[in-house]
């Protein structure tokens, strides 16, 4: 999945951001690329849309459960002295790189595992009291960073260390360096990774300055220091400083993200003793909710406002912003939904209701073309009916809502062509490995290279899924 703009807060207690960003990933084979774009041109819309719909379903056809892999592995941390990080926890986070797919449990362990040997790697801990609480791959020079807290700092500073790929394929995994070791990030201070504009964002809450940093080599770029700013969000090419709202307005100030000039500031205004429920910036388009209120979305050229019926659009608990295609995803009670800058409702989903109440972007991918949406998702009622607590990986088109294919436990049972089953004893074993690993999915994530579905669960197994 496309998790840009992910945030990291200094708490003891792991967070999840409420807005993710979505970017086109960049792909190593030009031609590919090429030919897409002359279908693109050469093809009506609604037939490359049919088109591309049509591979969808192909790709994602007989998708099976072919690997899984145990993340939990006592003997296996040789530095580990923490007792919390011996027992088995659930993945909260997946990534998948270079044919390594990186597990993150809740506990603090992450481990790497090589698809073309089918074995472990490595761990990413190299020290007795570290807990790493979330990984970014930094396609810019081949690495891994991990953030990480420490028992010895009673986990409350942030630590950030990169290892380039290559050493993780030997298993050095202690070849890494230090990330910003000049900063504080003790909480409530933060680290944000930001892929779109290449760029991290840390913020030192001791002498509250930002500072932005260069992704590709960590130079540092520019510092932020005012006390009056309370927020800051990302987009390609801007940021956005919200200050300490006035009674009746909140001031704002739009800076260029590659050398902070201010580019435009302003204030909007507020309705008085109402709390703000979000602001968030999509290039021109500021978007503004407070409780109860409609939701105002403010075009910052020219002043143009737009309102939408607070019945209509309710405030959600995330969103993940598709720079590609203008529109925004939603999501509230297990329902996702998309619209665009005009505030029109573009999609419902047909059948994309979420396992998970709350919004857990770990548990979601976008695919490059921002073109579909996998998720881990409650099962159809005859499926719940059948195997009970059992979700299913859904996958979905984005822009007409509909369900294009469905991995769900009875894939695991293999059928001869009259309809009887072939090696009895076999198809039983997999359709119960298929049914475990579809019990409490807490992780997912998407390999478009590969075309493998990788999933985690709540006892630290990954699982890999493909056709």
């Amino acid at each position: 999945m496309i998790m840009e703009g992910r945030r990291i807060i200094a708490n003891p207690r792991p967070c999840g951001g409420r807005r993710v960003i979505a970017k086109k990933r960049s792909r190593p084979d030009g031609f590919v690329n090429s030919v897409k774009k002359l279908q693109r041109r050469e093809i009506s819309s609604r037939l490359d849309r049919a088109f591309s719909i049509s591979t969808a379903q192909e790709r994602f056809r007989n998708m099976r459960l072919v690997e899984q892999y145990d993340s939990h592995d006592p003997k296996g941390y040789c530095l580990v002295s923490l007792p919390n990080l011996l027992k088995r926890s659930k993945v909260i986070e997946i990534v998948a790189a270079r044919d390594i797919v990186f597990t993150l449990t809740q506990s603090g362990i992450c481990a790497s595992f090589s698809r073309e040997t089918n074995k472990r790697v490595c761990f990413l801990n190299v020290s007795p009291d570290e807990v790493i609480r979330s990984l970014f791959y930094n396609k810019n020079n081949d690495s891994l960073i991990t953030v990480s807290v420490y028992a010895s700092e009673n986990y409350s500073s942030l630590k950030c260390r990169s290892t380039r790929i290559q050493y993780i394929l030997r298993g050095q995994a202690d070849a890494g360096f230090a990330l910003f070791e000049s900063e504080s990030l003790k909480w409530p201070g933060f680290v944000e990774f930001d892929d779109v504009n290449g760029k991290v964002l840390t913020y030192s809450a001791h002498d509250s300055v930002y500072k932005v940093f260069d992704l590709k080599n960590y130079a540092l770029l520019y510092s932020i220091s005012d006390k009056n700013v309370q927020e800051i969000k990302i987009s390609p090419g801007i940021m956005l400083l919200i200050f300490k709202r006035a009674a009746s307005h909140v001031p704002l100030k739009i800076l260029s993200i590659e050398d902070g000039t201010v580019l435009k500031s302003f204030n909007h205004l507020l309705h008085r003793n109402k709390k703000v429920d979000f602001i968030e910036q999509f290039n021109e388009k500021l978007l503004v909710k407070q409780e109860n209120e409609n939701l105002q979305i403010l075009d910052v050229r020219n002043a143009e406002l737009i309102e939408v019926s607070r019945t209509e659009f309710m405030t959600p608990s995330a969103f993940i912003f598709l720079y590609e295609n203008q529109l925004f995803l939603t999501f509230r009670n297990r329902n996702v939904s998309v619209w665009n800058f005009r505030g029109e409702l573009v999609t419902s989903f047909e059948d994309h209701l979420l396992w998970h109440p709350d919004c857990n972007t770990n548990n979601i991918y976008i695919t490059s073309d921002q073109d579909l949406i996998i998720s881990y998702c409650k099962a159809d009622t005859e499926e719940q009916w059948i195997e009970g607590n059992v979700g299913s990986i859904n996958i979905s088109n984005i822009l007409t809502g509909k369900c294009l294919a469905k991995i769900k436990a009875n894939n695991g049972r293999h059928k001869e062509e009259d309809g009887s089953s072939s090696d009895l004893g076999n198809s039983i074993q997999v359709r119960s490995a298929v049914v475990e690993a579809l019990e409490d999915i807490t992780a997912l994530f998407y390999d478009e290279e590969r075309n493998e579905i990788y999933t985690g669960n709540r006892d630290g197994l990954l699982h890999v899924w493909s056709n």
